[in-house]
């Protein structure tokens, strides 16, 4: 008998780059959701609904740990409002590998947040970015 055991791990090093900026070190939390359209192709005399994907999208969500430093979150993001630019999400900060792949492509920048905290808070900014294009996934 063959078993199988999946990896678990607890995500403490994701990397995110965007426009070909490290910006890790600056991240509190990343989601990539990648969806495909629901088409319905149920037809005439079918008694359960049929379904097959359509289009595929997705969206970038990232919390910052704001910083207005050259280099960093407030300075790579604002010259890039209303425009595309490459993003790169890995699970971890070491190289790409079967267990470590690398999810790449477009995003449109269409917000920034650059204050929205109380006084006395941590300076953070949350944004959610379309994709725009093709998402790749790599092993190596």
């Amino acid at each position: 008998r063959k078993e199988y055991t999946l990896a678990k791990f607890v995500l403490t090093e994701a990397s995110v780059t965007l426009n070909s900026v490290d910006l890790s070190d600056h991240v509190a939390s990343v989601t990539l959701d990648i969806t495909a359209d629901e088409i319905v192709t149920t037809a005439m005399g079918d008694t359960f609904q049929s379904r097959t994907g359509g289009l595929k999208s997705g969206t970038l969500s990232i919390d910052f740990q704001q910083d207005f430093a050259a280099s960093e979150v407030d300075a790579t993001l604002f010259p890039l409002l209303g425009s595309t630019t490459a993003f790169v999400v890995k699970p971890t900060s070491g190289s790409v590998s079967s267990t470590n792949p690398s999810y790449s492509g477009t995003v449109l920048v269409n917000q920034h947040i650059p204050i929205a905290n109380a006084v006395g808070e941590l300076a953070t900014m949350s944004v959610s970015f379309p994709t725009s294009g093709t998402i790749t996934r790599a092993t190596s």
